[in-house]
């Protein structure tokens, strides 16, 4: 139920709260094209010259990059308060360009370079100062807003360390990474709805590092293929899962009891969030409902396929998808039946 975005060389991050950081099942509208980021690198890039756009032609920017890229973006801003769709437009075009940046170039070197650029137009536009049509629009949202640089940094971090890291040692360092490439999105959201307390946040830095590791579950065939391996090393250790089975994809009864151990791990980052459902009110709590039930769901399936995820991918069913965006509207349980 995560929304996610195909990614084509590198990672791929759940969505946070409606926002996605990363991948999804493969769709037309779900990716923005090579050539895409190329003539938009040309218009709006480091070497660009251009007369910066005004706010209104910004935010048109901003809700058009939403719409037509982002596939679950429609029914995302139907559950948001129509003063937020185009805050909530804004931080996602600045996550799309982002995720972009890291991962469309097929260079390394590359991305970092652009990926500092984006850093320092960052920087800019906390000091007051925006030409990109993404900052001229997230500008007056963080002025409104009072929007802290540091998640939008995190994220950016997050994105310049997949060009370096591609397998994780401890989970520590994983949990390091999603602190920064999943748990800001949900605290920025918190700061849109007025939400945003110690206790909040707290809970909602659980449920976006929950989410980011059921996807990480979900996905571990698919991000090896694309030599990413987030399962920790010295937790492949611990249950005696060697680098030969790992490098040959092997199923053994090793593999079995960690991938157990990392779906509950991840499901008690999940239930640890729980108590937010009931701090936040309206349409942010149907999203949480949504988004919790979701990553709930995708964790049973990992565990109804026996764990065998170097042979089958965990789905959930469009049938079981609006099973559950049904029981977010109603109030439900979020706790899916085992």
């Amino acid at each position: 139920m995560s929304a996610r975005r195909e990614s084509r060389n590198g990672p791929r991050r759940p969505a946070a709260w409606g926002l996605p950081l990363g991948a999804d099942q493969p769709s037309a509208r779900g990716a923005r094209s090579v050539s895409d980021v190329i003539a938009d690198l040309a218009r709006f890039g480091p070497q660009s010259a251009g007369t910066p756009p005004s706010v209104a032609e910004a935010e048109s920017y901003c809700r058009r990059l939403a719409t037509t890229h982002y596939e679950n973006f429609t029914v995302a801003s139907w559950l948001l308060p129509r003063r937020l769709r185009q805050p909530m437009s804004n931080v996602y075009a600045f996550c799309r360009w982002a995720d972009d940046l890291g991962d469309e170039t097929g260079d390394r070197q590359r991305s970092t370079e652009l990926l500092a650029w984006w850093r320092a137009e960052l920087d800019r536009c906390f000091a007051g100062e925006a030409g990109h049509p993404v900052f001229v629009a997230l500008l007056p949202t963080i002025r409104e807003f009072a929007l802290a640089k540091e998640p939008l940094a995190d994220l950016i971090s997050a994105f310049e360390q997949d060009q370096r890291i591609v397998e994780y040692e401890t989970f520590d360092q994983l949990r390091d990474y999603c602190r920064r490439s999943a748990d800001p999105v949900g605290r920025i959201v918190l700061t849109l709805f007025g939400a945003s307390r110690p206790e909040t946040v707290a809970w909602s830095d659980s449920i976006c590092t929950g989410l980011q590791l059921a996807n990480f579950w979900q996905d571990v065939a698919r991000d090896f293929d694309k030599k990413r391996v987030y399962l920790p090393r010295d937790d492949r250790q611990r249950f005696g899962y060697a680098d030969a089975d790992l490098r040959e994809r092997r199923t053994t009864p090793e593999f079995l009891d960690l991938m157990r151990f990392e779906v509950d791990r991840a499901r008690e980052f999940l239930l640890a969030g729980l108590p937010l459902l009931d701090a936040v009110r309206g349409r942010l709590r149907i999203d949480l409902r949504l988004f919790v039930a979701g990553g709930l769901r995708i964790l049973d399936e990992i565990e109804r396929i026996g764990f065998r995820v170097w042979e089958t991918r965990p789905v959930v069913s469009k049938a079981a998808k609006a099973g559950l965006f049904l029981q977010a509207l109603t109030g439900l349980r979020v706790v899916p039946r085992r």
